[in-house]
């Protein structure tokens, strides 16, 4: 693993996945995480489709140790408050108010550690006329207006995997690094706040920048249309995705790679922007083509152009895909108890080197018994 973080230490107490996913991310960059689940059933993701320890779960809390607490109980929450005294990063993503009641709120563990980063992750935000309601990553893809511009009005459908809270886990993990680098400078520990609504709308920031300037209300088919990009069926049913943006090189490109030199006699083709108003019927032109032959056939082709394509691959494709072999994304899992035996990497690499290993996520408690001994043997000091 590329030890980026090593020696920063966090705490999450999350369920599902905005919370988990941020502590995952910080994880993965070699911090110290310890996850704190209820030891009446744990992170509910847990059980997402069955058994007590989902594909869902292992996704979200690999490289974690798991700490069951029961913070109603006072000597737990003594244990937890001394926990957090030498932690860097502490993250929940309770409706607004839980915190507090259980003794984890911001005032509760900054005076516990001053120098506390504190990540607080809601659906709606702190406060407001939506803060108390339940959310989750559908309902928040639909109020963003994200959805809006990822669909086609035709035919809306809901979006997966879970963008809405991949993305807000995401941002969350960029809020925190910030605030730790503000803290290398001051001293001081800081309280991060964010929505999955917030962090939605400014993953969405360019279609709202469209209609402040613009006066128009974006639509899910402005940007194939704009940027000249488009899902293909090939004569055995499976897709290719084309997407030729601003650059006529790569409509030449299309038009050589598939022999198509009949579609620029057509005026509804013959320029960029008669592409753009003629969208719908260019789609069917070359669906009419691409039909002729399968996909494979079509890659092997488009694979001698400068146009950017590929194939809309399963899981399962991009699995076996050579260009992911080569950059060996899918690595083993290590000290696996049971679940998946390999699973996606890091995506970064530091001057060249990358993780070669995914650590096992932990099993319900796994790591109680060594924490509370060492917490024991010394209180407020890291159990590592």
């Amino acid at each position: 693993m590329v030890e980026v973080l090593k020696g920063i230490r966090v705490v999450e107490q999350g369920t599902f996945i905005t919370g988990p996913c941020a502590a995952m991310l910080l994880a993965d960059l070699g911090a110290d995480v310890i996850k704190i689940e209820s030891p009446e059933g744990g992170d509910p993701y847990r059980t997402f489709k069955d058994g007590h320890y989902s594909a869902h779960f292992q996704a979200y809390n690999h490289a974690k140790r798991s700490l069951c607490l029961d913070l109603k109980k006072a000597e737990d929450r003594t244990l937890f408050h001394g926990l957090v005294s030498s932690a860097d990063v502490y993250i929940q993503n309770f409706r607004p108010g839980v915190a507090g009641r259980i003794g984890a709120g911001w005032n509760d563990l900054s005076a516990v550690n001053p120098r506390l980063v504190y990540c607080s992750i809601s659906g709606f935000g702190p406060d407001g006329p939506y803060s108390r309601r339940p959310s989750y990553d559908s309902v928040t893809q639909a109020l963003s207006g994200f959805l809006s511009v990822a669909i086609d009005p035709a035919n809306p459908r809901l979006l997966g995997p879970a963008l809405a809270d991949a993305i807000t886990g995401l941002y969350a993990a960029l809020g925190i690094l910030g605030a730790l680098v503000e803290r290398g400078r001051t001293g001081a520990g800081r309280l991060l706040e964010i929505s999955m609504l917030e962090a939605m709308m400014h993953f969405a920031i360019e279609p709202f920048a469209g209609y402040f300037a613009l006066g128009e209300v974006p639509t899910g088919m402005d940007r194939p249309r704009l940027a000249q990009a488009m899902i293909l069926t090939c004569g055995d049913g499976k897709h290719v995705a084309v997407h030729m943006s601003s650059l006529e090189k790569f409509w030449d490109a299309l038009v050589a790679g598939i022999g198509g030199q009949a579609l620029t006699q057509d005026p509804r083709f013959a320029t960029r922007l008669a592409r753009i108003d003629h969208y719908p019927q260019l789609v069917a032109a070359l669906n009419a083509i691409f039909a002729t032959r399968p996909r494979a056939e079509w890659v092997a082709l488009l694979s001698d152009t400068d146009l950017p394509f590929a194939p809309v691959n399963s899981i399962a494709d991009t699995a076996a895909d050579p260009q992911v072999e080569h950059l060996k994304m899918l690595v083993p899992v290590a000290k696996r108890i049971e679940g998946a035996s390999r699973l996606v990497r890091s995506p970064f690499a530091y001057g060249g080197a990358r993780d070669d290993a995914v650590v096992a996520a932990p099993l319900l408690g796994q790591h109680s018994a060594g924490i509370r001994a060492a917490l024991a043997e010394n209180p407020g000091a890291w159990p590592g």
